[in-house]
């Protein structure tokens, strides 16, 4: 799921005028916002997979807690940008627990897509979906403060050094 925020045509215009330090090849001020918000759905993730793992009956190894995860993922195609992922990283569940009955193993991946999804004999218990709609407004929030803040910081420097000069 990609959330794109529009209307900020000024703004990037502005962020193109910038100093080096605010537009950097690693990131700078908007890598560091975008960690954040993607922290802000991560978090929220998490709550609702202990909800859903909690209402039913079932043994969790806690497996896949752990590996839902923040990534810093490649730019949109065909343009520069930043992009951070919410992911479910694929581990294989240890023999005695990951074995169904044809043999194959149990990933993560499979037990949050039964999770997200369901199946013809378990019912879908979304916790991924569900986050995003339910954090998505306070992690754009959390961007536009972080992204402001920092960018604040970097004037204060700069302006600092070339006091200094």
């Amino acid at each position: 799921m990609d959330v794109k925020i529009t209307g900020l045509d000024g703004v990037i215009d502005t962020l193109k005028s910038l100093p080096p330090e605010i537009v950097s090849k690693r990131g700078g001020p908007v890598r560091a916002a975008l960690r954040k918000a993607a922290v802000v759905i991560q978090k929220k993730e998490l709550e609702n997979l202990a909800i859903s793992l909690a209402n039913a009956p079932r043994y969790s190894t806690g497996l896949l807690e752990k590996n839902i995860i923040v990534t810093r993922g490649k730019a949109p195609f065909g343009g520069n940008g930043e992009r951070y992922l919410v992911r479910v990283r694929r581990k294989v569940y240890p023999d005695r627990v990951g074995r169904s009955r044809g043999g194959k193993v149990t990933t993560t991946l499979a037990a949050a897509n039964l999770l997200e999804y369901g199946s013809s004999k378990q019912k879908a218990e979304p916790f991924i979906r569900p986050a995003v709609q339910q954090a998505g407004a306070r992690a754009i929030q959390v961007f536009q403060e972080s992204l402001s803040k920092n960018i604040q910081r970097i004037i204060k420097k700069l302006a600092k050094a070339n006091a200094n000069k």
